[in-house]
């Protein structure tokens, strides 16, 4: 088999959050999401963290030191990448399972891939999310819409500045 450029990045994620995730949460975070993304020329491995206090860049710098070398000892990905280590930040991505039930009561918007009521775009307080269903409740302002998983393309939480 001839080697390309692709890089199968969805199983180099999935490997390397298998290896740092016990180290993670032993230093009191949690594994908000990892990456393998090429941006131009370049590969980022990004890990993102969370905790119930936030995370600061004194908290990024403190997993980075621990898993830079784990990452170098296990050496997962094929060829150079940037290591990136993060917070998911205020308006974050919601992904999975673990995302959607620690965002419940937040605001969110939802992007679906075809309209519903004519509407495309769905704003509101992400109410609940039934995993064994697979649908989520979203709360328009007292009015609750069910959603399926299959029809929603993008979720993430949302913060309005004053």
């Amino acid at each position: 088999m001839s080697k390309t450029n692709a890089r199968p990045a969805k199983n180099i994620a999935g490997r390397v959050k298998e290896l740092l995730e016990p180290t993670v949460n032993g230093l009191g975070y949690v594994l908000w999401d990892v990456e393998y993304v090429k941006e131009g020329a370049e590969w980022f491995l990004r890990i993102t963290l969370d905790s119930e206090e936030g995370i600061n860049i004194n908290d990024c710098e403190k997993v980075h030191m621990e898993i830079s070398p784990m990452l170098d000892e296990a050496d997962p990905i094929e060829g150079s990448y940037r290591l990136e280590v993060s917070s998911p930040g205020i308006e974050r991505d919601l992904k999975n399972p673990m995302h959607y039930k620690a965002c419940l009561g937040w605001d969110v918007e939802v992007r679906l891939f075809t309209a519903l009521d004519g509407r495309k775009v769905i704003k509101g307080i992400l109410a609940g999310y039934d995993e064994d269903e697979n649908k989520f409740l979203i709360d328009e302002n007292g009015n609750e819409t069910v959603l399926d998983k299959s029809i929603v393309s993008k979720i993430k939480t949302v913060y309005e500045f004053d």
